[in-house]
């Protein structure tokens, strides 16, 4: 997996701590080293994990490696982008975006 600067990765032994048990709310990005939108994700992501960092925690999973995960959520496409809190999924989106349209989708659920 092309990993993002300043974005952990985390697998399927891992999501229920580092995801579902997480203080704060935590964008996970579900991806995969053949997907080229995953790809151009990666700054984007890494940008907000930056600039964020206080109060989202931002990882990616690649899909390929972690089947588990991917079904249990219900994950058909990459990149998909899915915001937790409190340890549920609140919100889901398909498809890269610029950094600018994923904060203000973001906005209303952080």
């Amino acid at each position: 997996m092309i990993k993002a600067a300043g974005v952990a990765e985390v697998t399927d032994t891992d999501f229920a701590s580092e995801v579902v048990g997480a203080g704060i709310p935590v964008l996970v990005q579900f991806t995969a080293d053949w997907c080229g939108p995953c790809r151009q994700l990666g700054p984007v992501l890494s940008d907000i994990a930056r600039e964020e960092g206080d109060r989202l925690k931002v990882v990616q999973l690649d899909v390929d490696a972690n089947p588990q995960t991917t079904i249990a959520y219900g994950v058909l496409s990459t990149p998909t982008l899915m915001l937790f809190r409190d340890g549920e999924p609140v919100k889901s989106m398909v498809g890269a975006r610029p950094k600018r349209r994923l904060l203000e989708e973001l906005a209303d659920v952080l």
